[in-house]
């Protein structure tokens, strides 16, 4: 008997491509469709994913997790900004969603596996499945599933992670797929027009006072308007005449001061690191790669764990703006190590 699969199915090419990819590896798939926000919002791509099912004759099923999405996810993302962090939501959904109630569900309805779009790979070695990143680095999604726990990644399939993004489409195209030529989303899925302040405003129901824009000395540089809508780093949108280029280093949310800094003060050679997840044994000291943004480049560093959960890294090179709230992911070449939140 086939080894069964519940594939993660958006309503797009990626994972419309991975049920194809899935049942020419050999499994009996199961297509499953999460609602997670506005279910007007997300109707035509479960409509979408049913299609691609019907097509391939395997089953389509849609599970409403916009109760759990909404807790686990949106009220924390709006949490998050308050207390002035930039978190990363894909992270939490993948954690909670994907990988906690979607695969509960898939352990339910007898699949042994589970399988999404993620352009990231997983690879059987002796020393047991390992996390690594997709062969085409551009389209690597493995920054957000450092999460993953290392008994899930012998039940985790990711087709695209040996495939470019044309590929994959060219894929779709030939298979005739009704999502062969739809667009990829760039936003976060409950943020679609990128208006964060909006979005944290209606999570919430609270409104966001105006304060004072300060220099690192407490100078007063002007007005700022709300605290939730200025991220470490940011330089446009500030609204200020200053003499030199200004960019956020910190939000004070005890006083409503949104803290300038000059580039040059942006940069740092450590943080810490807490609710570390690991995928492989580490000593005590590591030499390895992080990166603390999604799109960074992984630089060299040493990471000191703490404890389990808890690790110090100290980069070669100082980074600039690195943000609280925001995951640092670490790297042994193209392997996932682990990571954490950054605080």
């Amino acid at each position: 008997m086939n080894k069964k699969a519940l594939i993660a199915m958006s309503g797009g090419v990626d994972s419309s491509v991975c049920a194809y990819l899935a049942i020419k590896a050999g499994y009996e798939c199961v297509g499953a469709t999460m609602r997670l926000c506005d279910k007007d919002f997300s109707s035509t791509d479960a409509d979408d994913a049913a299609k691609v099912c019907a097509k391939l004759g395997i089953e389509h099923h849609v599970f409403d997790f916009s109760k759990e999405f909404k807790e686990n996810v949106m009220d924390r993302f709006a949490s998050d900004y308050e207390k002035g962090l930039t978190p990363n939501p894909c992270i939490e959904c993948n954690k909670y969603l994907k990988f906690g109630l979607l695969f509960d569900k898939a352990r339910a309805m007898g699949c042994d596996t589970i399988v999404t779009g993620h352009y990231a790979r997983t690879e059987d070695t002796p020393e047991g499945y390992i996390l690594r990143k997709a062969k085409d680095v551009s389209k690597d999604q493995s920054y957000v599933l450092y999460s993953l726990k290392r008994e899930m990644l012998p039940h985790v399939f990711f087709p695209l992670g040996d495939y470019t993004k044309a590929e994959a489409r060219a894929i779709a195209e030939e298979q005739g797929f009704v999502t062969a030529r739809k667009s990829d989303s760039q936003d976060i899925c409950f943020v679609p027009d990128g208006d964060y302040p909006q979005v944290i405003s209606s999570i919430t129901g609270r409104t966001y006072p105006e304060g004072s824009f300060v220099d690192e000395d407490g100078n007063v540089l002007g007005t700022h308007r709300g605290i939730i809508r200025y991220t470490v780093g940011q330089r446009k949108g500030l609204g200020l005449a200053l003499k030199e280029p200004m960019y956020v280093k910190e939000k004070r949310i005890d006083t409503n001061e949104v803290v300038l800094c000059t580039n040059e003060a942006l940069f740092s050679n450590e943080l810490t690191a807490v609710n570390c997840n690991w995928l492989s044994e580490l000593g005590d000291i590591v030499r390895a790669k992080a990166k603390i943004r999604y799109n960074q480049t992984e630089q060299d560093a040493t990471v000191y764990l703490k404890e389990s959960t808890t690790a110090r890294i100290v980069f070669d090179n100082p980074q600039r703006a690195i943000a609280k709230g925001q995951a640092v992911v670490v790297y042994d070449k193209d392997r996932v190590l682990g990571g954490g939140t950054i605080v």
